[in-house]
């Protein structure tokens, strides 16, 4: 249960980190007409705001792990959350599917990946949730 928690967790904080870069690999703006500066503004702050929040939540999930994994009660809404969004980053795959062209493997994969993390983060936090309630949390 450790070795899903801290892999789940650190492969979403290395996502997190990889994508503040993910605008300039690329080329985002090449996409956009110089016109439309309000619009580049606007994608570089959303996926900065969104690197900074994965990161950031990945990070102290890290930071707090043994208290998690300990069966703190406290830090299992966060822990919750974070599998809530890997659950909806998955969900999106099917609901808005990356488009095949011009690379099919960026798709399949980025779904795959998705995957991959939530399960890594939801088994331990369902193992983590029904050992609060054996316990007697709230």
């Amino acid at each position: 249960m450790k070795i899903m928690y801290y892999t789940g967790a650190l492969l979403s904080l290395l996502i997190g980190l990889w994508h503040f870069s993910v605008p300039y690999l690329f080329q985002w703006h090449s996409y956009i007409g110089d016109g439309y500066e309000a619009l580049r503004v606007g994608i570089d702050w959303i996926n900065f705001f969104f690197s900074l929040f994965l990161a950031g939540l990945s990070l102290l999930m890290l930071v707090y792990g043994k208290k998690i994994v300990g069966g703190n009660g406290d830090l299992l809404p966060f822990y919750g959350f974070l599998v809530f969004v890997w659950l909806a980053r998955f969900v999106i795959t099917f609901v808005r599917p990356w488009p095949l062209a011009p690379v099919s493997w960026v798709a399949y994969g980025q779904q795959l990946g998705a995957f991959l993390i939530f399960s890594l983060l939801l088994v331990p936090f369902l193992k983590l949730v029904g050992w609060h309630k054996v316990r007697g949390g709230e």
